[in-house]
């Protein structure tokens, strides 16, 4: 037998591996409807919740300004298409971090004093909801003002130990009076208008304006200037619009509008300054370079003409003639040409390594220059000696005044363009807030809450049904080799009439002493009709048992098996058999609440030998139907039905009475099931629908077998209307 249960056993849990690895999408249909109120009811509180966060959420308004960034040219631009070349212009990248960068935000923050903070005293957690929003100060920076209060402070210094730290301005009686506060220990008092420092010099304060009731409280903070920066940087976006297009959009979010616009201008207009800060910087450095070439140049042009003069004089003047003359007249323009070079060379150096392909593409156009020069030197040796030098000499002088000359034009090229330097970057659109907030979108934030509702709902729904190990359908337990006898339905009645109890018991303060059976109050009910059928079923099950016993047990306390007990007894006494019931459970039975008012009387007291089977019997208001309750509560039940009285007992119930129906308590708390089970010609377990597991009922049958009683099958009792067992549900109402 235990070799059959093993492959029953085996084959079972295949058959569930398998039936577990497919996914039934009808029984998750059946979950949702099942539970289409809690889903229903989640959903809807995550959409009043998503409701109620969009009205008391902090709307956050957003600043765009338009930027544009110009060509540039080289510093020196001497060389024509190869100045060009050389000088590059500034990538958008490049502009952005210059824009994100510490210099410009910080230059911003310096000029707006956003590093001094102010707001009004509030208490620690209501005020957060309750009190002033930093959305309607008037003064934005460095200061608090509406309509009743106004604080503007000018300078404040306070060591780095005490950056961030919260003080408090509190005024005092006279009308611009004040006396700051770190942790209720004042550190400076006096009057607007005047900067005040602390007893050691490390703290001043200068407030240019106060106006407020005499004892109001503002905080005050002095800010990092890194903190500054970092939330500047946090809430400025800055980007290029189209691709190469030179136009770079920024905008910045916050609470205040106005503040948003003001810090947004200030980030524009320091960044606008330091393109023309650099530009003028790049002027004056080619300024510096040209003044030091100037000087050398002319004394080498002066140098140059007395050395033709002098020959001229010495030879007594010499003509050139046409063809030498274009010689010099070549060799003049490639000097000058290399001249260029090599003032560029210089400030090309200063920004590339000799390996950059622009160094590099110098150097070859030089190298080209000096071989042209080479060829037409060669030419002028074939000249006669003295055609030669004075070719040479006016060579040196016609090329030293043509580049003292183009110096000289450089010169006041750039200073006239540091005196108006304007930069390559101009400002199209000033900072403007959009009119309507961009947080919190209300719609969306509603539609995503709700969706995230339904689908934490849904969720909850399939993770405790994943979770679930309690038996939904007969199927399961058929599946595992149990059979079912009966599938009891949840009485609508039934609940009903518990709630009603529980109020009046709560209202009374006791349990009533008489409960209402369901057969003989509703003897048209699905569950009573289910009774009906167990009746049918068990009586060809105990033809073959040794006696007329029927015992009722179960896995766990609170599955029904009195309920079921007491009106499974009166369906069998309507159909004019004799029946008893018993009630087993000297520990914690309650059967005789259905049946009459005391219990002290009964098998408890028989089996210690105090009353008579007469005595302990009980004629109930139904024909045919008598009822033995528990008795008092012994403190050994189990060894009272160990005796033989109650062997005794059982043989003269079972000839007295067509059936002897026996309510027993849980298996797997105490053994008093097993014990009474012997003396039972049929035993049924009772288990619970959704509270049982099937290895419940799997350790139930294995105690009794243990114990040499025989299981016949199980009932399910309170199988709850759903739409995942409908079938098994209605196919009841039929039966």
């Amino acid at each position: 037998m235990t070799q059959d249960n093993t492959r029953n056993t085996g084959g079972r849990s295949g058959m569930m591996k398998e039936s577990m690895d497919e996914i039934d999408l009808t029984r998750l249909w059946a979950l949702l409807v099942d539970h289409r109120g809690q889903i229903i009811g989640a959903t809807v509180l995550a959409f009043i919740i998503g409701v109620l966060y969009t009205f008391i959420a902090t709307p956050v308004y957003r600043a765009d300004a338009l930027l544009q960034i110009e060509a540039r040219q080289s510093g020196l631009p001497v060389l024509g298409d190869l100045s060009e070349m050389l000088g590059g212009e500034s990538s958008a990248q490049t502009e952005i971090e210059i824009v994100r960068s510490r210099m410009v935000l910080g230059n911003a923050a310096d000029e707006l004093r956003a590093d001094i903070r102010v707001a009004p005293s509030r208490a620690p957690i209501i005020g957060r909801f309750f009190g002033p929003s930093d959305r309607d100060n008037q003064i934005l920076f460095s200061g608090w003002g509406d309509s009743e209060r106004q604080l503007w402070i000018e300078q404040f210094t306070v060591p780095d130990w005490l950056l961030g730290e919260t003080f408090v301005l509190e005024t005092g009686d006279e009308p611009g009076a004040f006396r700051l506060l770190l942790e209720d220990v004042e550190v400076l008092a006096g009057q607007q208008g005047q900067l005040l420092n602390s007893s050691d010099g490390r703290i001043s304060l200068k407030v240019l304006e106060l106006n407020a009731e005499p004892g109001t409280r503002f905080d005050v903070r002095k800010l990092s200037r890194l903190a500054v920066m970092q939330q500047l940087q946090s809430s400025l976006s800055v980007g290029e619009r189209g691709r190469n297009t030179g136009i770079l959009n920024l905008s910045m979010t916050g609470i205040n509008p106005a503040r948003v616009q003001q810090t947004l201008d200030a980030v524009a207009r320091n960044y606008l300054m330091q393109n023309v800060q650099r530009r003028s910087a790049e002027a004056e450095k080619s300024l510096e370079f040209l003044d030091e070439q100037v000087p050398q140049i002319r004394d080498e042009l002066n140098d140059a003409e007395e050395k033709l003069n002098a020959y001229r004089l010495e030879s007594e003047s010499v003509d050139l003639s046409l063809e030498t003359k274009s010689v010099l007249d070549q060799l003049v323009q490639l000097e000058a040409k290399l001249n260029e070079l090599k003032f560029h060379e210089s400030e090309v150096n200063r920004l590339y390594t000799r390996e950059h392909p622009a160094y590099r593409t110098l150097l070859e156009q030089r190298r080209s220059f000096e071989q042209e020069r080479d060829r037409l030197n060669q030419q002028v040796k074939n000249l006669p000696e003295t055609q030669q030098q004075i070719l040479r000499l006016m060579r040196d002088v016609e090329l030293n005044q043509q580049i003292y000359v183009q110096l000289l034009n450089r010169v006041q090229e750039l200073r006239i363009m540091k005196a108006g330097t304007v930069g390559n970057v101009r400002i199209i659109d000033n900072a403007q807030v959009l009119p309507e907030p961009i947080k919190p979108k209300k719609p969306l934030i509603v539609a995503l809450a709700t969706l995230l509702g339904l689908m934490a709902a849904i969720g909850m729904v399939f993770v405790r049904a994943a979770f679930n190990r309690g038996i939904e359908s007969p199927d399961q337990l058929e599946q595992d080799g149990i059979p079912v006898y009966a599938t009891l339905p949840l009485s609508e009645d039934q609940v009903k009439n518990e709630r009603l109890l529980a109020r009046i018991s709560r209202r009374r303060g006791t349990a009533p002493k008489i409960h209402q059976l369901l057969a003989q109050t509703n003897p048209g009910d699905l569950t009573v009709e289910a009774l009906r059928s167990l009746r049918t079923s068990l009586h060809f099950a105990m033809l073959e048992s040794t006696n007329n016993v029927l015992m009722f047990s179960g896995p766990s306390p609170d599955v029904g098996k009195s309920f079921v007990s007491a009106n499974f007894a009166m369906v069998l006494a309507q159909v004019g058999q004799r029946v008893l019931l018993l009630d087993g459970d000297m520990r914690k039975g309650h059967l005789h609440r259905y049946f009459t008012e005391n219990p002290s009387v009964g098998l408890s007291t028989y089996l210690a030998g105090r009353h008579s089977i007469d005595e302990i019997t009980v004629r109930t208001d139904v024909p045919g139907l008598d009822f033995i309750s528990r008795g008092e509560i012994p403190p050994n039940p189990a060894e009272l039905l160990m005796h033989p009285r109650f062997g005794q007992l059982m043989e003269q119930l079972s000839a007295a009475y067509d059936l002897v129906l026996i309510d027993t308590p849980p298996i797997l708390a105490v053994t008093d099931a097993a014990i009474i089970g012997r003396s039972a010609g049929t035993s049924l377990v009772v288990t619970r629908y959704g509270r049982n597991s099937v290895r419940e009922v799997e350790q139930t049958l294995d105690r009794f077998e243990r114990n040499g009683v025989q299981i016949k099958g199980c009932i399910l009792n309170a199988v709850e209307r759903k739409a995942s067992n409908a079938y098994s549900y209605y196919a009841y109402e039929y039966k």
